[in-house]
């Protein structure tokens, strides 16, 4: 298995300001944790950038090289810089917190769509993290910059808690209908009711994005330790295998390792 989402920190060292008010996340969440929550079962993982931080970066390359389990860095590079450089590592792709851009069409900016036609010519992808108010500029960004892979993460955020459907659903469709788009099955857990989300509650957004895209294009991953919140690593995988149930062996390797691994880590 890849777990193709997660996150370290360790708020002595940065401040974290989503982090604000989540009193049960702010503690150091170290790579042995991580190892002890994922298990044996999964083979490697991609590690994901928290903040807007070209330290943090530098640091998550160096936890990388260090591991047998971390294989890829998912990091944060300005974007909007002139002279945007690449570090070397284990660096498999850049995201940046769009959802909280107070511009909606952030991703649209000229300096922006230039940032990501230079990760396209380096040979990274882009993690798109968007909610609602962000979702029209981040189909339309890829779009127009074609030779560069997005990876949807937590399928666009739609709002199970609130029982949001439309235009969560039309919009996953139009998305997934770009080659160039694959799709995160991660963070579904922390979208609904962190108390009282069952598997039959999550279960239409899961297979509704494994419809749209298929599962050579939907990568598992588990948002830990922010899926803490609502329940840990353990309730997301059971969650992903109850979904996966009824599909062969081959969409389920898709989903559970074979994407990432072409995505992230080929």
């Amino acid at each position: 298995m890849v777990d193709a989402h997660h996150h370290l920190w360790d708020p002595a060292r940065r401040d974290y300001p989503w982090m604000s008010g989540l009193t049960a996340l702010q503690r150091p969440y170290t790579e042995a944790d991580l190892r002890a929550a994922a298990g044996p079962e999964v083979a490697a993982t991609v590690l994901v950038q928290t903040v807007s931080s070209a330290a943090e970066t530098a640091e998550f390359l160096a936890t990388a090289t260090e591991s047998d389990l971390v294989a890829g860095v998912v990091g944060w590079l300005d974007l909007t810089a002139p002279d945007l450089a690449v570090p070397d590592g284990p660096l498999v792709g850049v995201r940046h917190q769009v959802e909280d851009e107070p511009d909606p069409t952030w991703l649209l900016r000229p300096e922006v769509v230039r940032g990501l036609r230079r990760l396209a010519r380096a040979g990274l992808v882009y993690d798109l993290l968007v909610r609602a108010p962000q979702r029209p500029a981040a189909l339309t960004v890829a779009r127009q910059v074609p030779d560069l892979t997005f990876v949807l993460d937590h399928a666009g955020k739609p709002g199970i808690a609130v029982g949001e459907w439309q235009p969560w659903a039309s919009w996953i469709a139009d998305v997934a209908q770009l080659p160039n788009v694959v799709c995160k099955l991660s963070g579904l857990v922390t979208e609904a009711d962190w108390t009282g989300w069952t598997v039959t509650g999550i279960r239409p957004y899961a297979e509704h994005v494994l419809a749209a895209f298929g599962a050579d294009r939907v990568m598992f991953g588990s948002d830990w330790p922010v899926c803490e919140l609502a329940g840990g690593y353990a309730a997301v995988l059971g969650l992903t295998r109850e979904v996966l149930a009824g599909a062969t062996a081959t969409e389920r390797a898709a989903v559970l390792g074979d994407t990432a691994r072409r995505v992230y880590l080929g």
